[in-house]
């Protein structure tokens, strides 16, 4: 979206409208699962058996993408479109592969779920910058 002119029609207001809607969605959906990951990770064992140890590397890598695709999406220069693309999508890759993390890991299944919910934000985020 590179921005709208001063006299837009009612379909366009429509569009901008969902595409605010869903941008609002995908953050919200990066910062719980930033946090639900943030949570998992603190939980995991340090020194622990190793699939512990990438459980905690990767909800700390998720939890830190969220936040930072957060304040992508937050921004008020949002007409970098370019930009923003990018940055979602790689969220949204970065939250699949820590669900599947999670997925392996008892007990994380509310992380794993945060992080599918997000993926999905993401994606239909994106489908709205199309």
């Amino acid at each position: 979206m590179s921005g709208y002119p001063d006299s837009v029609s009612a379909t366009d207001q429509q569009e901008l409208v969902r595409f605010l809607e869903d941008r609002f969605a995908c953050a919200q959906a990066c910062t719980e699962c930033a946090r639900m990951c943030a949570l998992r990770a603190s939980l995991a064992d340090l020194d622990g058996p190793e699939n512990q140890q990438q459980l905690r590397r990767k909800g700390i890598l998720c939890a830190e993408v969220c936040d930072a695709t957060c304040r992508v999406l937050a921004d008020q220069t949002w007409q970098e479109e370019t930009g923003t693309r990018a940055q979602v999508e790689w969220c949204r890759a970065v939250c699949l592969e820590t669900a599947h993390v999670f997925d392996r890991n008892p007990g994380a299944e509310d992380g794993a779920k945060a992080c599918r919910d997000c993926a999905r934000a993401c994606t239909e985020f994106l489908a709205v910058l199309v």
